[in-house]
């Protein structure tokens, strides 16, 4: 089949700049617990896009691991490409994407690292073999084959057993959004698109065109 004949009527719902919470967390948090609800996979997830030094764009999914009046916050290991590039360019843009309702979040702003001692609490909250390979994995570099990478997890349980400390290099952070964008599918294209854009004072909401 051609690619460019797949195509999609999205009538599943509509937005509107009056039918909005005034906040756009409590938006989220509805439309969140609506995917989560309808049993979306993984509605946590979602696309975190970086942009190096020299002005390289790139992106991957990464889970969301929390929300409050801070912000959207994701852990990951530091000296990865993308904690490189959190680093020189602290500036960063999240997408979720819940397919079966038709919505897209996306979500621009500013980034900060979390304390240590917020990233003690929710790494000692991961799985133990989650904790193990945060400590043995080097994320992002080039190793010779899957049998390094386990053979360092081993060497990790070995050493720490059932309490492995949470790794310098391991940990969270936060983005504070500026603007936070509400994308609905609508029949024959004409989407529905409501733009809350953070002022001094509260949020300004309008609608975007498709």
């Amino acid at each position: 089949m051609n690619i460019a004949d797949q195509r999609q009527d999205y009538m599943h719902a509509s937005l509107d700049v009056h039918g909005v919470a005034p906040d756009p967390y409590a938006q989220f948090d509805q439309w969140h617990n609506e995917a989560t609800q309808a049993r979306m996979p993984t509605p946590n997830a979602m696309t975190l896009a970086t942009v190096s030094a020299s002005g390289q764009p790139s992106a991957r999914i990464v889970l969301l691991k929390g929300v409050d009046a801070g912000g959207f916050v994701f852990y990951t290991n530091y000296k990865s490409r993308k904690g490189r590039e959190l680093t020189a360019n602290p500036a960063a843009a999240l997408m979720f994407h819940w397919v079966e309702l038709e919505r897209v979040v996306r979500i621009d702003g500013r980034i900060t690292k979390l304390s240590a001692a917020e990233s003690d609490i929710y790494f000692a909250s991961r799985p133990l073999g989650s904790r193990h390979s945060a400590i043995a994995s080097p994320q992002s570099k080039v190793v010779a084959d899957r049998a390094t990478l386990e053979a360092r997890v081993a060497e990790s349980e070995a050493k720490h057993g059932a309490n492995p400390p949470r790794p310098a290099h391991w940990g969270g952070y936060r983005l504070m959004p500026e603007a936070i964008e509400f994308w609905q599918g609508r029949l024959n294209r004409l989407h529905d698109r409501i733009l809350y854009t953070r002022k001094s004072r509260g949020w300004k909401i309008v609608r975007l065109a498709p």
